[in-house]
Formats: C-alpha cells, sequence, structure tokens
C-alpha cells in the first residue's frame, strides 16, 4: 500500500488494510489496483451491490464489493475477484451489470445472461468438478450459420462482409445461439462461497443497413444498459412507510442501433416493451425510469418511456381491474424535446442531471467510433483512444438541470387541454403520459425523502382524475377504465357528478364509460350518501342512458334520499317497455317509502310469493345493504318481518341457495332485523335454517345447519323457553316436505306418553328434535356434545340417550336404559329397532334381563311380567327347541313357561 500524495493512496485489491492502515490514512482518496491478464476493454458496476464487471478479450471478469470494517469509526471498500465467465470468440464491445444479469454486446449481437445461486454439493471436489455451466450442442432447428464462421479469421474472406441472418431468441430458446459460456470461481472455497449457473435470457443479431447505394458500414450496437426498479416507495397507498432496504422490482435492458433504440422487460418474461426510431442517427443513449436521453451529431434528444407502467403491473399482478389501472406497457411513446448541440460526443445522467460532453468540430471523428470491414466481431486492437487529445479544440462540459417532474406534468396537462373539445385518443395519450412521469417519480426510492412527496401524490391523483373525465367523456373502447381511475383520484361521486353533468342542461349525452363507472359505483357498498338534488340527477341520467338499471340503482345505498314518489314516475316508464318481477318490487318499495300501503299490496299481489322470492335474486338490496362491512335489513325487509315473515325467509333461502347471502351473513341480518343480540337467536333465523334445510344439498352445510338447530331445540327444552314468535313450520310440516326430519318412533312416543306434565311445557321443539334424531341424516357423534344438557331431562333425556345409543349400535345399552327406566317401552324398542342382523339381542340380552328383574320383583310388576310374555313369544319363534330351553332359567315357573315351550315345539314339528 502505497501513501502516495496525502490526499490520494494507491493500494492493491484484497491488500490486508486492517494492519497498514493508519488514522492519517482514512481522509485519503483511495485508488484500488485491479490487475488482469488481458486488456480491459469494457467495464460495468452494479448499481444494485456495486460489484464491478470488467471485459476482456473472451471474458467477463466479475470483482465482488466488500466492506472491511478497519475500526468501529471507519469502515473502507475493496473488491475480490470472485467470478470469470469465459466466452469463447467473443470480443465484448460493451457489457453492463445489475443484479445477477449481464448484457453484452458486439458490434451486431446482444446477449443477455443471468448469473443463478446453485446449491452446493456436499462433495467439495465435485462441486468444484461442476462449478462451470457449458452449453449443451445445439439441437436442431437451432441458429445455425449459413456459410463459414465469423468467429475465425479467414484470410481468403477478406474481400467479403459476412452476414447472418437477423435472429432473435427469447427465454428458454436463447440457449440456442450457439455462444457457450463457461464459469470459473475464483474465490477461495469456503462454506460460505456463493456457486453458480447461468441462464440465458435473450439474444438477438442483427444484420448492418442495405440499401441500393451501397451497404453501410456504421450499423452497430451502442449504449447496452441494465436500469433497475426498486420496490421501496413504488406503492401510492403505503406512502407513509419509512424506507427501508431496496428491493428490485423489475430490470430492462436497452441497446440501441444508429437509427432504432430497444427496450426489453427481464422479468419472468423476456419480453420487447418499445422501438425507438430516431430522426437522424444516434450517437449514444441513456435511460432513466422516466427518460430515455439520446444524441445524435446535432441534438439532445428525450423520450418517454414505458419502465413504470412494466414495473407497476411486476408489483401487482392484478392491477388491471376495476380497483386500479395503469396505462399500458405497449403506449406508444412520445418525442418530449428536442435541443440543439454543436457536436455531442457523450451523455451520462445523474439524479436531475445530463452531463453532456461535446466537440466543436463536429467533422473529427473518434477511432473508437470506425467500423471494421472484415470482421463484425470487434477486435481489440481496434479500440483505440485519441493520442492527441489535450491539442483538440472546442471540448465543452454540460450539466444540464432536468425539468421537475411536476413542471413537467403540468405542462403535459396543460398541452393535452388542447385536444379536450375534440375529443380524441391524443389527449389520453397526453394524459397517460402525464400519469407515468409521475408514477415514475412515486417508485423511485428517493421518493419518501423527497420534499415533493405530497406535491406528487396530489400531482398523481390529478392525473388520476384527469384520465377518468376522458373515459367518462370520449367514445373509446377503453370506457371501463373510467371506473379505476376515478377510484385512484380518491374522488367522492359527487364530486364526479360535479365535473362531468352540466346544470341545468337536459339535452346532455351520456358517454359508456360515465355510466359505467356510475353503475359500478352505485351497485357497491359506498358509504358515501348522495343529496336528494344529486339523486335525483342521476335517477334523470339512467332513465335516458341505461332504463334497464333503475330498479337496481334505486336500490343502492347512496340513494336513500331519492325522491320515492320521482322514482315511481320513472319505474312505471320503464315497466311499460321492460316488465320485471325486479321491477315491481322496487316500486313496492318505493310505495312503502312514501307510505302508500295500497300502491304496496297492489304491487305485491301482481305475482306469487314464490316468484317474488326468486325476484329479490335479482336485487338483493332490496332486503339488506352494507354500511361500513354491516349488514343492515331494509325498511321492505322490516315491513316483511311483521307482515309476510314466510316471505322473507323463502327470499332468504332463495339468496342463500343463489350465492348471493352466506350463512354467517344470514344470521346477522335476522339477529339485526329482529333486535336479538349476538348470544340468542330469533324464531325467524330458525325458521330460516329449517327451510334451508329442505332445499340444500352440500353436506358441509347441511351438517352446520343440523347442528345449529339442534343446539336451539336443546337450548330452548333446557332452559324452558318458548320462541318468540309461532314457528312457520311444524314438525308435521318438516317430516312431509324435508328427509332430514323423520316419523317419530313408537316406542319414543311411548317413552315420552309416561313423561311427566312439565314435558309438554316445549312439546313442539321436543318434537322437531326428536324427528330429527329418528332421520339418518345427523353426524351423531357431532351431535352428542350439543345434547348432553338433555341427558337428565325424564324421560326426555331419556328418549334421547336411547336414541343416541341406537344411532350408534349400543343396543343391549339402549335396552338396560330402558328397562330401568320405562320398561313399558322396552319391548316396543325391541321389536322395532332389533331386526336383522341384531335380533341375536333379543334372547342374549333383553329375556335374560327381563328373567333376572322378573325373579327380584316377583308377581308385584305386571308390566315386566307382560313384557317377558312377549319376549318368549318371539324368542320362541325364531330359536331352536333345544336351545330356547338352555336359556329358561332352572328355578322358573314350569306353569309359566310351558305354552312357550310347546309353541316351540309345534313350529319345529310343523316344519
Amino acid at each position: 500500500m502505497s501513501a502516495g500524495s496525502s490526499r490520494v493512496c494507491v493500494r492493491m485489491v484484497g491488500h490486508k488494510m486492517e494492519e497498514s492502515y493508519s488514522e492519517t490514512l482514512k481522509e485519503q482518496m483511495s485508488i484500488v489496483e485491479m490487475p488482469l491478464s488481458d486488456p480491459p476493454l469494457c467495464i460495468s458496476c452494479c448499481p444494485v451491490n456495486g460489484d464491478l464487471l470488467v471485459g476482456c478479450k473472451n471474458k467477463l471478469v466479475m470483482f465482488r464489493l466488500k466492506y472491511l470494517v478497519i475500526n468501529h469509526n471507519l469502515t473502507v471498500l475493496d473488491f475480490e475477484r470472485s467470478l470469470i465467465l469465459h466466452i469463447d470468440n467473443l470480443i465484448p464491445a460493451d457489457v453492463a451489470f445489475c443484479a445477477g444479469h449481464i448484457a453484452i454486446t458486439t458490434e451486431l449481437d446482444v446477449l443477455i445472461l443471468k448469473l443463478e445461486l446453485v446449491q452446493q454439493s456436499a462433495d467439495r471436489s465435485e462441486q468444484c468438478a461442476q462449478s462451470v455451466s457449458t452449453l449443451e450442442k445445439p439441437v436442431d432447428g437451432g441458429v445455425k450459420d449459413e456459410g463459414p464462421s465469423t468467429h475465425t479469421s479467414q484470410p481468403e474472406l477478406d474481400e467479403f462482409i459476412i452476414c447472418q441472418k437477423p435472429v432473435e431468441l427469447l427465454g428458454e430458446e436463447s440457449k440456442l445461439c450457439e455462444i457457450p459460456v463457461t464459469l470459473e470461481s475464483t474465490e477461495l472455497s469456503t462454506e460460505g462461497t456463493k456457486r453458480f449457473q447461468v441462464q440465458y435470457l435473450l439474444f438477438r443479431r442483427f444484420t448492418p443497413d442495405q440499401s441500393p447505394f451501397g451497404f453501410c458500414e456504421e450499423t452497430k450496437l451502442h449504449s447496452v444498459q441494465l436500469l433497475p426498479m426498486y420496490r421501496t416507495g413504488s406503492s401510492v397507498t403505503a406512502h407513509e412507510e419509512t424506507e427501508n432496504e431496496r428491493e428490485l422490482l423489475s430490470l430492462f435492458c436497452f441497446f440501441s442501433l444508429p437509427h432504432v433504440g430497444y427496450l426489453y422487460s427481464l422479468g419472468k418474461l423476456v419480453e420487447l416493451i418499445s422501438t425507438y426510431q430516431y430522426s437522424e442517427k444516434s450517437e449514444q443513449a441513456v435511460l432513466t425510469p422516466q427518460f430515455l436521453h439520446v444524441i445524435t451529431s446535432e441534438n439532445l434528444q428525450c423520450f418517454t418511456v414505458r419502465c413504470s407502467a412494466a414495473a407497476a403491473r411486476d408489483e401487482d399482478p392484478y392491477i388491471d381491474t376495476t380497483v386500479k389501472a395503469c396505462p399500458p406497457v405497449a403506449l406508444d411513446v412520445c418525442t418530449l424535446r428536442m435541443q440543439l448541440f454543436i457536436g455531442p460526443r457523450a451523455i451520462c445522467h445523474f439524479k436531475n442531471h445530463i452531463i453532456l460532453l461535446t466537440q466543436a468540430d463536429t467533422e473529427d471523428i473518434t477511432e473508437r467510433r470506425k467500423p471494421t470491414r472484415k470482421m463484425l466481431f470487434r477486435k481489440a486492437d481496434s479500440i483505440k483512444s485519441r493520442t492527441n487529445s489535450e491539442s483538440e479544440p472546442g471540448w465543452n462540459l454540460y450539466i444540464i438541470n432536468t425539468v421537475s417532474t411536476i413542471q413537467l406534468y403540468r405542462e403535459m396537462v396543460d398541452y393535452s387541454r388542447t385536444y379536450e373539445n375534440v375529443k380524441t385518443e391524443s389527449c389520453i395519450h397526453l394524459l397517460s403520459e402525464a400519469h407515468l412521469l409521475v408514477r415514475a417519480a412515486i417508485m423511485d426510492p428517493s421518493f419518501l425523502k423527497s420534499d415533493e412527496k405530497e406535491e406528487l401524490l396530489r400531482a398523481f391523483r390529478e392525473s388520476c382524475a384527469f384520465l377518468g373525465d376522458c373515459y367518462s367523456r370520449f367514445d373509446t373502447k377503453d370506457y371501463h377504465l373510467a371506473l379505476p381511475y376515478y377510484r385512484m383520484s380518491g374522488l367522492s361521486m359527487t364530486e364526479v357528478l360535479k365535473r362531468l353533468v352540466s346544470e341545468g342542461d337536459e339535452a346532455q349525452t351520456y358517454e359508456r364509460g360515465f355510466i359505467f363507472y356510475l353503475t359500478h359505483s352505485l351497485n357497491e357498498d359506498l358509504n358515501e350518501e348522495l343529496s336528494k338534488e344529486s339523486a335525483n340527477k342521476v335517477l334523470q341520467i339512467f332513465c335516458l342512458a341505461d332504463p334497464v338499471q333503475l330498479p337496481h340503482i334505486l336500490c343502492s345505498p347512496c340513494m336513500t334520499k331519492v325522491c320515492p314518489l320521482t322514482a315511481v314516475k320513472f319505474l312505471q316508464k320503464v315497466e311499460k317497455m321492460m316488465p320485471s318481477v325486479v321491477l315491481t318490487l322496487t316500486k313496492a318499495f318505493m310505495a312503502l317509502k312514501m307510505g302508500d300501503l295500497t300502491m304496496y299490496a297492489h304491487e305485491m299481489d301482481s305475482y306469487k310469493e314464490t316468484v317474488l322470492a326468486c325476484g329479490f335474486i335479482g336485487q338483493p338490496k332490496l332486503l339488506r345493504q352494507r354500511k361500513e362491512g354491516i349488514v343492515i335489513p331494509t325498511e321492505f325487509a322490516v315491513h316483511l318481518k311483521e307482515m309476510q315473515p314466510g316471505l322473507l325467509v323463502a327470499a332468504a333461502v332463495a339468496l342463500h341457495e343463489n350465492s348471493k347471502m352466506e350463512l354467517e351473513e344470514a344470521d346477522t341480518f335476522f339477529k339485526i332485523l329482529c333486535s336479538n343480540s349476538e348470544n340468542t337467536v330469533p324464531q325467524l333465523l330458525v325458521d330460516f335454517w329449517e327451510a334451508l334445510l329442505v332445499v340444500c344439498s352440500q353436506e358441509e352445510i347441511l351438517q352446520e345447519l343440523l347442528l345449529r338447530v339442534t343446539f336451539q331445540y336443546v337450548w330452548r327444552i333446557s332452559k324452558q323457553r318458548l320462541p318468540e314468535t309461532k314457528p312457520l313450520k311444524t314438525t308435521e310440516d318438516l317430516v312431509n316436505s324435508c328427509n332430514h326430519f323423520g316419523l317419530i318412533f313408537p316406542w319414543v312416543t311411548s317413552i315420552m306418553s309416561a313423561g311427566s306434565p312439565s314435558d309438554k311445557d316445549c312439546c313442539e321443539d321436543i318434537s322437531k328434535l326428536q324427528s330429527l334424531l329418528c332421520s339418518q341424516s345427523i353426524n351423531i357423534t357431532s351431535a352428542l356434545p350439543v345434547l348432553e344438557p338433555l341427558a337428565e331431562a325424564g324421560h326426555v333425556g331419556l328418549a334421547i340417550r336411547v336414541l343416541c345409543s341406537t344411532r350408534l349400535g349400543k343396543y343391549e345399552e339402549a335396552i338396560e336404559q330402558l328397562l330401568e327406566r320405562c320398561p313399558d317401552a322396552a319391548v316396543l324398542y325391541a321389536q322395532h329397532e332389533l331386526k336383522g342382523d341384531n335380533r341375536a339381542v333379543w334372547w342374549n340380552k333383553l329375556l335374560p334381563e327381563l328373567c333376572k328383574r322378573a325373579r327380584l320383583t316377583g308377581n308385584d310388576h305386571p308390566v315386566l311380567i307382560s313384557s317377558l310374555k312377549e319376549t318368549l313369544s318371539v324368542v320362541a319363534m325364531e330359536l331352536e327347541l333345544r336351545d330356547f330351553l338352555s336359556l329358561l332359567p332352572e328355578d322358573g315357573t314350569a306353569a309359566f313357561f310351558l305354552p312357550h315351550l310347546l309353541h316351540c315345539s309345534r313350529r319345529k314339528l310343523l316344519t
């Protein structure tokens, strides 16, 4: 490390500065020397991480930027040579390097590569052996040279210019370019060493311009550039967040021929997004997120770019919806300015400055711009610098401040007004350019700390409003964009109406974009409530432009203050042309608002109740609306609850079955409608569940409904609560109309007949619950926890427990419960349930239990004796005489059992 002068020190890359760096040297500027085995031809620095890429003949050398901490007060930069890309027979004229992406140009070829990290192999030797990535032989149909290779000098062809066909290969196809790339890692192998492989992104080959007057020798590529755009600061809605580490969002590649420039997007798809045609031969170009600056022999030209449009879609793939929009990437580019300079030679860009180098003597052209005829790939010795540059007069350096984004935006908006009255696409184009200009400024990472932050956000919203105006006023195929642009502008519906509707102009016409915006805004649950004047104006607009939408518009929460009498008059006009159930229901709704019950009854009598119920499917907002996300029943729903609850429930069922109302939403709707708290369930909601069980076919929802009604029945039975209103359906109605309610078993009826009078207080809920359990629909395992509160509820609980045991296949347990609590029903239960494979329970469980209990009670329990006789009669018919005899108790009375033995014996003789 050499101290050099007191202001500058020179050191070798990789030098151990920890040992030699002193406090006196920390104020010096360091020059880092990087030794190369071949002369450098071009260089590029990665704008994301600061790594360097040096282009040499047949190879590219990558130097990784390192931060070395000398002490807690001082950190210095250093580089480490980390990777060499060997590219045979390629002499790079220029390179660009950004975020692992490499763009290489020769005079007529462009190759874009991406370095991808690969997982390290456990075997270090294998990893070293595979640390290169080579291209396989091209498959048939690949790009092949027609004629001798241009990569090899052939003296006998010196007098010819060899042109290959123009080629553009994107993505995976670019592997067929026949340019093999080999990677050589030069870092010390450690556990943290990164290993790469090459992915081909793009290959493009051009041919020299040809004309009838001869061959153009000056056709060659220049100004290759990779432009990154970052995620930080790009979100218009999240601009209050603090600035974090920049995250790469999108990457673009630009390169240019003398008369044409090309801009590609390097995302998930590699695609050409813009082509630039220059009015004269270009010398150099520089790309920024907002502009493309191009110098020619006499001009500095400025073009618009589409980087912000493409990056916005990378950030939000769903940007082109009814909520958000952005001008298309395919929008034609514009020339913004053309400024005269004498002899521009070089250009670069920094923030809002353009640095321009010019030479007054325009005829003096450097040797670097002279092409070679013999080879289309630039040789190292063809790149020369001026040897006597100090003596050349006329060199000038200009630093040009670009116009601020806000000022240029204002100019473009003002200029667009010249096209406003003629309603042409030019107005939309200019405003789209202005919008993209502001969007690009907002997507800049420095936006969050910019002094113009609030002004840029206002300009963004204003540009959205202007675009919304254009798409609303003009007859354009993209009229639907009025909606998302107005939404992004933050304008209320009232403000939009003031912008577009002329006061007192009855003959005003309205374009599709404005009607589209109004229709969608009114059909959504906005919190904005229009004034009476604005609501009536909207009514008038739709009567002229789209009368079919009138019933739906009137049901919007925004139209609450509309004059119902005026609305009815408009509806009557529409009804003469296009009558419908929805229109009739809307008229009835307006009649309710006016308090005209006679008109209401007349309209409701126009159709049958089933037709009316289905009519609500066409416009659910007749029954319920949303405010701030909360479901609010309408006046119509309140009236139906009092006067026609059956129609209300049928309408709610129709809405649910047509995916217009979710189950949870229906719960909230009925609870609010009936003024119940969250913890109590109104009878009208239970009616809705029962009605939904009749038509529901989805198993998951079906089980949910069965559990809900079961829980409600159990809760009311256990609390001895009666429903606050009369249920719409009785148990008999449900059994007749719904497969999920079954006929109540005789033995259940027998149990209940022996119950106490208190069991009859909730007889309807009890019978519905028993009917539900007598069917095979409900999942009994899931229902057991819900039924637990009735476990000790007298005969009701006994019937429920036995039903559950039976559904679970526990017949012996059910018989024990019956014999213990209600022996009268035991034989009835056996006759109903013990069939088929379960008949053995008669003699294996029921007969022994009856004998045992009869022995203990003697003749004091006539029910047991009667049950025992019936059981013996059944068993005598089923078993062989020997088996039957073995079941009889040894101490039994012969006179009691003898008739059954004789009966069994006679059956044997008959068979």
